[in-house]
C-alpha cells in the first residue's frame, strides 16, 4: 500500500507537472526542457499513484494536451518572430531602391535646394474652381502665394522660388481650395530625396536630404 509520503509526493508531482505545462513565461527555460522536465514528472507520478484510485485516462490526457499546446504556441511564436525578421530584411532591401530618387510624402514642409527653389504636391479629394497655396515662413508669415486657378480631382505639382525670400527659415506651405462656396479637402505633399534608409525598433525609416527621417509609411510616390 502507498503510505502517506508517497501520496504526497504523487500530488506534488501533478501539481509540478501541470505547472510546466501551463508555464508560457518569457524567463522560462527552452521549451524541449520543460517537457522533459514533464515527462520525468509524469512518470514519477504514474509510479507513485495510488493503486486503489488511480489517475484517471482524462487527468492524463489533460495534462498532456497542455504541454502540447503550450509547445504548439512557442512554435507559432518563433515561426512569427522569423517572418518578422525576414519581413524586415526583405523591406530593408526594397527600401534601398529608393536612395537617391525624389519622392513625396505626406506633409506641408518644403525642402529648399541649394538654388533655392523647391517643389510640392497636393491631392484634391474633389474638382475645384479656385485652389490657392499660401508660402510661410518658419514664424507663420504668408511670404508668397501661388495661384493654381481650376483644378480637377486628383494629384497636382507646383514649384516656388525662394531666392528672393531671405531669412525665410524652414518655408512651409498650405493650401485653399474651394467649389463654389464649399471647401475642398485636399493632402499637402512635400518633396525631397531620399540619401539612405533605415530600421529602427523594426520600423523602417527614410532619410530625406532636407527634411529628415520620415516613417517610410508616408512615402506616397517615388519620383
Amino acid at each position: 500500500m502507498i503510505d502517506a509520503t508517497s501520496s504526497a509526493n504523487a500530488n506534488a508531482a501533478a501539481a509540478s507537472a501541470a505547472a510546466i505545462a501551463s508555464s508560457s513565461s518569457p524567463g522560462a527555460t527552452s521549451m524541449a526542457g520543460a517537457e522533459d522536465r514533464f515527462l520525468k514528472l509524469l512518470v514519477a507520478q504514474l509510479n507513485n499513484q495510488d493503486p486503489m484510485n488511480p489517475m484517471d485516462n482524462a487527468q492524463m490526457t489533460s495534462q498532456i494536451a497542455q504541454i502540447n499546446t503550450v509547445t504548439s504556441v512557442q512554435q507559432v511564436n518563433d515561426t512569427l518572430k522569423s517572418l518578422s525578421t525576414q519581413l524586415s530584411s526583405l523591406q530593408m532591401l526594397q527600401g534601398s531602391s529608393l536612395v537617391g530618387h525624389d519622392v513625396l510624402v505626406q506633409g506641408s514642409t518644403l525642402a529648399l535646394e541649394a538654388n533655392g527653389k523647391t517643389s510640392g504636391a497636393i491631392d484634391l479629394d474633389t474638382r475645384a474652381d479656385s485652389v490657392k497655396i499660401e508660402i510661410l515662413s518658419a514664424g507663420g508669415q504668408v511670404v508668397d502665394s501661388i495661384d493654381m486657378g481650376t483644378q480637377s480631382a486628383g494629384r497636382h505639382n507646383f514649384d516656388w522660388d525662394a531666392s528672393g525670400h531671405l531669412n525665410l527659415g524652414t518655408p512651409t506651405f498650405r493650401v485653399t481650395a474651394t467649389l463654389g462656396s464649399a471647401k475642398v479637402t485636399s493632402t499637402p505633399l512635400a518633396r525631397d530625396k531620399v540619401v539612405s534608409v533605415g530600421s529602427e525598433n523594426g520600423v523602417m525609416n527614410v532619410q530625406l536630404q532636407g527634411l529628415g527621417s520620415v516613417a517610410y509609411n508616408t512615402v506616397k510616390t517615388i519620383l
